[in-house]
């Protein structure tokens, strides 16, 4: 899995379910800082897939407009 995109607080949450099931525990406990850091990336992580589903729905029915900018940029 390529983490490079994932928040401070999902990567940290990754890495303590990967020591978690690296020593055989059973049990992880995160503060209740850290839960709630988790809580509000995960549904902002499911918000920004609900908006790109949406826009790829409407992308496959051909409701939307797609419009390219080209600048020639400049010579130095």
């Amino acid at each position: 899995m390529n983490d490079t995109n994932l928040s401070l607080h999902l990567k940290n949450f990754n890495d303590k379910v990967k020591l978690m099931n690296q020593t055989g525990g059973r049990n992880l406990m995160l503060t209740a800082n850290e839960a709630r850091s988790l809580h509000s990336d995960l549904f902002d992580l499911l918000n920004h897939c609900s908006t790109l589903s949406k826009q790829l729905a409407a992308a496959k029915s051909g409701d939307s407009v797609i419009s390219i900018a080209v600048d020639g940029g400049g010579f130095k």
